[in-house]
């Protein structure tokens, strides 16, 4: 059985040079479609021998995450963000499922450690995450959304043993400035669902979302890292509603 690694990236040279480092061992071949980067994620792709590098118009996470899973040759598909690097658990819990003769399940999943600004966060909704990420070809794909895309399989689900360690932001500048750029596709997402949002939704959605993430699920117990994820997490459901709601009025978001 061969294992294909895929990517998509985009300006991911942050860490996408650790990143293939830790899984090239266990892959037989690496699939990287890229949107288009200007840093030096091409450069840093193509040092690695294993590496498919594709470059491709990004129409939204979905449609570019099947493209790619189009594009590997492998019996078994590990699909990785690029800010994810699976522990040395999960890596051997990977190959073991991938050399098995028969492995139980044809779909994997994995918990995740979250790492938010240096800080592992285990509570307000981060600590207990759990993704499909390693899947046999041709049992699942996902869904074509812009952003926020779901795994889609009508399959029971396994689970890997250890976890992905999920390098979510460089600094508070990274953060704000993906945000932005997710809330906005979030709201055309919204728009084309046939979703509205009114002056109610914008006021007390972050609201709820906040006491959610900070109080209902102790996210207080992350210390300061927590309150920031919390308060963050707040303004990203207010952005999201009301960029959904500029959409509604204007045909576009200001």
């Amino acid at each position: 059985m061969k294992l294909s690694v895929a990517f998509i990236t985009f300006n991911e040279d942050r860490i996408i040079e650790k990143n293939l480092s830790s899984i090239y061992d266990l892959a037989d071949e690496i699939v990287v479609v890229d949107s288009f980067s200007t840093d030096r994620t091409v450069e840093i792709c193509k040092k690695f021998p294993k590496v498919k590098f594709v470059q491709k118009k990004f129409e939204g996470f979905g449609k570019q995450k099947n493209y790619a899973i189009s594009l590997c040759e492998g019996d078994w598909i590990l699909f990785l963000d690029a800010d994810e690097i699976p522990d040395p658990q999960a890596q051997q819990s990977i190959k073991k499922i991938v050399e098995s003769e028969k492995a139980p399940f044809n779909v994997y999943e994995i918990g995740f450690n979250n790492i938010f600004l240096g800080k592992a966060l285990k509570y307000g909704g981060w600590g207990n995450i759990k993704r499909e990420r390693l899947f046999r070809k041709n049992f699942g794909k996902y869904s074509e959304d812009i952003v926020h895309e779901e795994f889609i399989t009508s399959e029971k689900k396994g689970k890997i043993e250890g976890k992905i360690s999920h390098y979510t932001y460089r600094d508070i500048y990274h953060h704000i400035e993906k945000s932005n750029k997710y809330t906005s596709m979030m709201a055309e997402k919204m728009y084309k669902n046939g979703k509205r949002s009114n002056v109610l939704k914008i006021i007390f959605k972050p609201i709820y979302q906040f006491i959610k993430s900070y109080i209902i699920r102790l996210g207080f117990l992350d210390g300061l890292v927590g309150y920031y994820a919390a308060a963050t997490a707040a303004f990203y459901t207010f952005l999201k509603y009301k960029k959904l709601h500029e959409i509604s009025k204007f045909g576009k978001a200001c």
